[in-house]
């Protein structure tokens, strides 16, 4: 429940984290995607809220940039981002818009030197770090979605962009999120990103790389509920013997590893495949559903370990419940 967290995100920067898989011309580490899930997973094991926050500027705005982005605006808007200097985010989700990304109602028209942008978008996360956004928009009415869509880079400062308050949220309160308005929101020509309605398959590479994320984020969370269930098993003593020892719950936290396990192998292999420079579309979907709906069910067996602990804000299962939910 706090302001967006520049500070933390600058020290995340000296450190690579903001450009882990970014080449080292732009800044970044020139690292490998396991390398990159691995420090998702870690980070998500301490703070998903603070996590979501480098996912947010790390994820699809960064990638959308260095995929197609021309050299002046890697120079004015990505290097910058990797090294902290700005804060980003990307914005397709709309009130009518979420899985079904082709349903986004946002336009962007061109007049003059000028692309004017009207819509709404939701649930942005990083919304208020004052920076850009990249922003999902209809530029041709008239075609399918799948060539109707250009992507933009937007300054927070431009004319016509409003901001909403922060959403009051169950669980990754640390990671703010809220409501973008534009109202003849006026930008300039060389802001748009690639080719004009050309950004959905450019979108959809993107997210790809981010339901890796997302399924990493989960990991990191499952293996630090099953970590700390397994301590307080040990030492939580009923019945005259610590209660790892009960076979209710030796069974739980063996289910626990063995999810975890899998989801991991899951994981491990899209990334793998990525690097290798081969398809996993089909992977990437499948471990983002597994591994979240896995994170979860970990999380909840974790509060019953816990028993009425589990339910106090004094231990972080509680919390990880709320993050993964």
């Amino acid at each position: 429940d706090r302001p967006f967290p520049a500070e933390l995100m600058r020290k995340a920067a000296e450190i690579g984290l903001l450009g882990i898989t970014m080449p080292k011309e732009y800044g970044g580490l020139g690292a490998d995607t396991i390398s990159q899930m691995i420090a998702i997973e870690e980070l998500h094991r301490v703070s998903p809220g603070f996590a979501q926050c480098i996912q947010g500027h790390a994820g699809l705005a960064s990638i959308l940039l260095h995929l197609a982005g021309t050299d002046e605006q890697k120079k004015k808007w990505l290097i910058p981002a990797v090294k902290g200097e700005n804060f980003c985010s990307f914005a397709l989700t709309e009130k009518d818009a979420g899985s079904d990304s082709a349903a986004i109602q946002t336009t962007a028209v061109l007049d003059g030197d000028e692309w004017v942008l009207n819509g709404s978008k939701r649930w942005i996360a990083n919304f208020n770090a004052g920076d850009f956004f990249v922003v999902a928009a209809k530029t041709d009415m008239q075609a399918k979605a799948s060539r109707s869509i250009s992507m933009f880079c937007v300054d927070a400062s431009a004319p016509g962009l409003k901001l909403s308050e922060a959403y009051r949220k169950l669980g990754c309160r640390a990671s703010p999120c809220g409501t973008l308005e534009f109202e003849n929101c006026r930008i300039p020509r060389d802001c748009l990103i690639g080719e004009q309605n050309r950004g959905f398959p450019m979108m959809m590479q993107g997210i790809d790389i981010g339901r890796l994320g997302i399924a990493a984020a989960a990991i990191g969370i499952a293996q630090e509920a099953y970590t700390r269930s397994v301590a307080y098993a040990k030492q939580r003593v009923q019945f005259g013997k610590p209660i790892c020892e009960q076979q209710v719950i030796a069974f739980y936290l063996a289910e626990m590893a063995m999810e975890i396990d899998i989801a991991r192998t899951m994981l491990y292999r899209a990334s793998r495949l990525r690097d290798m420079g081969m398809d996993y579309s089909s992977e990437a979907a499948a471990v983002k559903v597994f591994a979240t709906e896995m994170g979860v069910r970990t999380a909840e067996k974790a509060i019953q370990i816990h028993g009425g602990n589990g339910y106090s804000e004094e231990y972080v299962v509680e919390m990880l419940w709320r993050d993964a939910k």
